[in-house]
């Protein structure tokens, strides 16, 4: 009986393969580990985990924590309190807030370049 030594070829063609499929399948799965800590995240508080409670204020819809009392907005929500609001303390401290926050994303944008 002979046997025949597979050619150097064949052998880099199939672990090129089997290595391109191991790195889908990790691609894959990462992203599906992902999806699901996204999903066990969602409506819960950013600080201390509580469900979050849906309330209208002015017309924006925010997610209030009855657990640490925390209120929180989503993009472009804290926009529209702040329209809202006459020159009260809530709208200084918000648009402090938000000129801060823009400043860091627009400094952290430039960093990326």
């Amino acid at each position: 009986m002979t046997h025949h030594k597979p050619r150097q070829n064949e052998d880099e063609y199939f672990a090129r393969l089997d290595a391109e499929k191991i790195e889908k399948a990790r691609r894959t799965s990462s992203e599906m580990a992902a999806v699901t800590e996204r999903a066990t995240h969602f409506g819960r508080c950013p600080k201390c985990g509580g469900h979050l409670v849906s309330e209208e204020f002015h017309m924006v819809t925010v997610g209030r924590c009855p657990d640490c009392h925390g209120l929180w907005l989503e993009a472009g929500e804290i926009d529209a309190v702040v329209a809202h609001e006459d020159h009260s303390l809530l709208r200084r401290v918000v648009d402090d807030a938000l000129t801060i926050f823009r400043r860091d994303v627009k400094n952290k944008g430039k960093k990326g370049e």
